[in-house]
């Protein structure tokens, strides 16, 4: 039961991801094809994961940069600022309806705040839940 209550959930968040797909969805099926790759078990991205996985403190990375929230602030809706004062754009989609639609800027800024926050590279399981989070938010 709860795998279909995750399932639907997921659904939700992606409603014509099969039937019209966009350069978003495009991001997405190339993290669910490589989280697959790593875990035949794989059966989706949570949203609670990818909530977790925001406001967790790390110390594994760099000290000054312990959670995603160092620079994008506490809440995904709100914008955050950068350790050099320059300006970020809420993560939330609905509030910058054009984030994570280009490809290499997402793979981009993965690469980079992972490192930063995590000191490794997030796996495809940890983006696609990430981007499940903030793309219901």
């Amino acid at each position: 039961m709860r795998n279909l209550l995750i399932i639907i959930s997921i659904l939700a968040f992606f409603p014509a991801m099969t039937a019209t797909a966009g350069p978003r969805e495009d991001v997405i099926a190339q993290l669910e094809t490589l989280a697959k790759a790593d875990d035949a078990s794989f059966s989706g991205f949570d949203v609670k994961r990818g909530e977790t996985l925001f406001f967790a403190k790390f110390t594994t990375g760099k000290p000054e940069t312990p959670s995603c929230t160092s620079c994008h602030s506490t809440s995904p809706k709100n914008a955050g600022e950068t350790r050099a004062g320059k300006a970020i754009d809420p993560m939330a989609l609905s509030k910058t309806s054009d984030r994570y639609t280009d490809a290499k800027k997402v793979a981009k800024w993965f690469r980079r705040n992972c490192n930063s926050v995590l000191g490794r590279e997030c796996t495809p399981l940890e983006k696609g839940d990430f981007l499940a989070f903030m793309i219901s938010q």
